[in-house]
C-alpha cells in the first residue's frame, strides 16, 4: 500500500497539531487523534455526535505502543492477545490510573487494538505513538469505506484525510474481553 512520505508527515503534523485525521483500517476508514489531548477526543466526539460515556478505541501498530494506557494481564491471557495481533481483533484491558477518562468513557478497561493495515500501522510509527480510532460516521450512520465517504458521512470534516484503501474486511474488528477471552462484539 504505497502512501507518500509527505502525505504521512502532514498526518502527523496534524495529529501533533491537536487536529483530526481520517484514515483507512482493515474494514473502514478511521477518525484518530492524539488520545492524550481532552480538546482533540471532544473534537472527536462531537463530529461522530457519540458520547463520552461509550468510551474509545486505542489503535497502535504495536503491542509497546499501548503500554501506557493499559494495565499488563496475566502471562497466559497477555500471550492469548498476543497471538491475535497484528489484526483486526480489538481487546477491553484493565486500564492503567491516569488513562484519561475521555478514553475508557464509564468502563474500567480500554479498548485497543494493534492494527494489521499498513497504512494505519505506518501512521501509529510515524506518530510514534497509539491514536485513536473509531470509525469515520456520525453515531448510527454506516461508516465510511473511502476517503470520499469521509468526506460525505461527517457535517464537520476532519483536518486531514490520509488517502487510501481499506484491507477489504467485511466487518469491524472483533472485541473481546482479555481477561476471559469471552466476545463483545463479532
Amino acid at each position: 500500500m504505497a502512501c507518500s512520505q509527505q502525505r504521512l508527515r502532514r498526518a502527523v503534523q496534524v495529529l501533533r497539531q491537536g487536529g483530526i485525521v481520517a484514515y483507512p483500517t482493515e474494514a473502514v476508514y478511521g477518525l484518530g487523534c492524539d488520545p492524550w489531548n481532552a480538546q482533540a477526543v471532544a473534537r472527536l466526539l462531537a463530529m461522530k455526535r457519540r458520547s463520552i460515556l461509550k468510551g474509545l478505541i486505542v489503535l497502535a501498530a504495536s503491542p509497546e505502543q499501548l503500554a501506557p494506557f493499559v494495565e499488563p494481564l496475566a502471562v497466559g491471557r497477555q500471550q492469548a492477545i498476543l497471538a491475535t495481533w497484528p489484526g483486526p481483533h480489538t481487546w477491553l484491558l484493565p486500564a492503567r490510573a491516569t488513562t484519561p477518562l475521555w478514553l475508557t468513557g464509564r468502563f474500567a478497561t480500554l479498548a485497543v487494538r494493534v492494527t494489521a493495515h499498513p497504512l494505519a500501522a505506518a501512521l501509529c510509527r510515524a506518530y510514534g505513538g497509539a491514536i485513536v480510532s473509531t470509525s469515520a460516521n456520525q453515531a448510527q450512520r454506516p461508516a465510511a469505506r473511502t476517503s470520499l465517504r469521509v468526506r460525505l458521512a461527517l457535517e464537520t470534516p476532519p483536518d486531514y484525510v490520509l488517502g487510501g484503501a481499506c484491507s477489504g474486511a467485511a466487518r469491524p474488528s472483533l472485541i473481546r474481553d482479555g481477561r476471559t477471552g469471552q466476545v463483545i462484539r463479532a
